[in-house]
């Protein structure tokens, strides 16, 4: 079942408990100095956000064709994988409005360094739960990002246009999170997160500032 993504917002902010922070939030928050670079790099921003989306959309279709037999993950997915593909259309229309080109696909170090993190050639069980943590943690990234650029902008239109997205993208963590605990016991999840959480701090701390990705 898909978690309300509203009332999961307060997962990302910063004035949440520790425990809550330690179990369902991200532990670092993004650099203030971001949201500016973004703005003044705003077809690069825009273009990285495409390719977000997409590859959303086809890393769920993945888990779908994967876990074919698993039924809630593949009813819960196949929506996502139409409203991600929607919102690539969106990103994309709003360049093409802006009179702005799709630039082409960077290499993605912070996905990359996620990908680097997983358990690999083990037990099953511990390479889907990873996978499914692996897209939370993209998804709770993307919404704190985005919750970023709906107050960090000079734009009004852009600050309402990321309010959109930043709404959405708490639902879909939250959705791979219940979607875990599903399948794998909620105990395990729950440390295997607290693993995760303490690994994409890592990641974020050594990344370089840039205002043209949105990780």
């Amino acid at each position: 079942m898909l978690i309300g993504s509203i009332s999961y917002l307060c997962l990302i902010m910063e004035n949440i408990s520790e425990d809550t922070r330690n179990i369902l939030g991200l532990q670092l928050p993004t650099d203030p100095r971001w949201v500016d670079l973004a703005g003044m790099s705003l077809e690069d921003i825009l273009s990285d956000h495409a390719y977000c989306e997409q590859k959303a959309a086809t890393s769920c279709i993945s888990l779908i064709q994967r876990y074919s037999s698993k039924a809630e993950l593949v009813n819960a997915l196949a929506p996502i994988v139409t409203e991600e593909w929607g919102h690539f259309r969106l990103v994309l229309a709003e360049l093409q409005k802006r009179g702005l080109h799709l630039a082409r696909q960077r290499r993605d170090e912070y996905v990359n360094q996620l990908l680097l993190f997983q358990k690999k050639g083990g037990h099953p069980e511990e390479t889907f739960l990873d996978q499914l943590l692996t897209m939370a943690l993209i998804e709770a990234r993307s919404c704190e990002r985005f919750k970023r650029l709906s107050e960090g902008l000079e734009d009004e239109y852009m600050k309402n246009f990321y309010r959109r997205f930043m709404e959405s993208e708490a639902g879909h963590y939250t959705l791979f999170i219940s979607l875990a605990g599903t399948y794998v016991d909620k105990e395990k999840v729950r440390k295997r997160w607290k693993e995760w959480l303490d690994h994409e701090s890592s990641v974020m701390q050594n990344l370089e500032l840039r205002g043209d990705r949105i990780h």
